[in-house]
């Protein structure tokens, strides 16, 4: 039976005790923890207000906690209305109960008063037998009745235990019903958020890919023609000598620099494909798109891969020419060496010219 004057602070520590071991301080534990002594609804309210102080400077409260309270609200409800319930019913058993004993009782001291009468008419009088008999009969018919008052009383006891039992199960499964509902609910409410957010992440994170990948292409295709472009100056600049062959290194330098750039941009590219192999199903809306920017990357490194062999064969026709450079000179100087020793002038230089 819950007894009245409950304290705040007893509420209180009686929760901190539970918090210590580690248990979840509800309504009944902590009723448990307080002797089974105390209202379900002036417990429910203490914690209700230790949860609002103590959250106030704190972290606001998860969903689960929202709903433990209201599930704990609406327990802490159905029990008094259930005990409401139980009480009406009790008050009205013990009522008839009562009657019941009361009129056992008065039966029971009809039954003396008509005892002491029957001996005292049989001392009395012989002729009082027939009353008695039927005094006798009244009796055995009130005994009758009382045993079948006895037989009512524990068939309402039993009844009252039966709806006490089912009143019991019904609550419980009302309150498994409410919580796998509300478990439901939230459940595919988180699952509904969290895909629909994992999706708009990944096609933004694809189309942002897709886009840099078409970029690079892009800037590979200019620098693929940009080489060639150059390619075709330093054939039609290999006529010019010494300046020539200054301007073909520095060119060759450049060239270098950018084969450099394009081998991260090649590199970064395959970073680039291996995450992309790595996405799930899920992204299968979007593999033509992969695809075409795959093929892109594709003709983009063959592309790279020609100017690198243009580049090779450019470097291998400045050194042919170096040698035939090499070679014209040295001729050139035998002659000057012979002109001079026959006294003719000096013939210029072609690389000067």
């Amino acid at each position: 039976m819950a007894r009245t004057g409950l304290y705040k602070s007893e509420v209180k520590k009686a929760r901190d005790s539970l918090l210590a071991v580690g248990r979840h301080p509800s309504v009944d534990a902590v009723r448990v923890e307080l002797g089974n002594t105390g209202s379900k609804t002036t417990i429910h309210k203490y914690l209700k207000e230790l949860e609002e102080e103590e959250g106030a400077a704190g972290q606001p409260r998860s969903i689960s906690d929202a709903l433990q309270d209201l599930v704990a609200r609406l327990a802490a409800q159905l029990q008094e209305e259930a005990d409401a319930r139980v009480s009406a019913v009790r008050a009205d058993a013990e009522a008839a109960i009562s009657r019941m004993t009361q009129e056992l009782e008065n039966l029971k001291t009809a039954h003396g008063e008509q005892g002491l009468r029957l001996d005292h008419t049989q001392k009395a009088l012989i002729a009082e037998r027939a009353a008695h008999e039927r005094t006798r009969d009244e009796r055995q018919e009130q005994s009758a009745m009382s045993r079948t008052l006895e037989v009512k009383l524990n068939s309402l006891q039993e009844r009252l235990d039966e709806n006490e039992r089912h009143r019991q199960s019904l609550e419980e499964k009302h309150q498994h019903a409410r919580d796998a509902l509300e478990h439901y609910r939230s459940a595919a409410k988180d699952q509904r958020d969290q895909d629909q957010r994992r999706h708009e992440q990944q096609l933004q994170g694809l189309q942002a890919e897709l886009r840099q990948l078409r970029q690079e292409a892009v800037i590979r295709q200019e620098d693929i023609t940009r080489l060639n472009q150059e390619g075709v100056r330093l054939i039609a600049e290999l006529s010019h000598a010494r300046q020539a062959m200054a301007e073909h290194q520095t060119l060759a330098a450049r060239r270098e620099q950018q084969m450099e750039a394009l081998q991260q941009v090649a590199s970064a590219k395959l970073v680039l494909e291996a995450q992309l192999a790595a996405r799930d199903e899920a992204l299968a809306a979007l593999q033509c798109q992969l695809g075409k920017a795959e093929e892109d990357a594709a003709t983009a490194r063959q592309q790279w891969q020609q100017g690198e062999r243009e580049l090779a064969a450019v470097r291998a026709r400045l050194e042919t020419h170096e040698a035939l450079l090499q070679e014209w000179r040295s001729r050139n100087e035998e002659k000057q060496e012979k002109t001079n020793g026959e006294g003719e002038p000096e013939a210029p230089d072609p690389a000067q010219s």
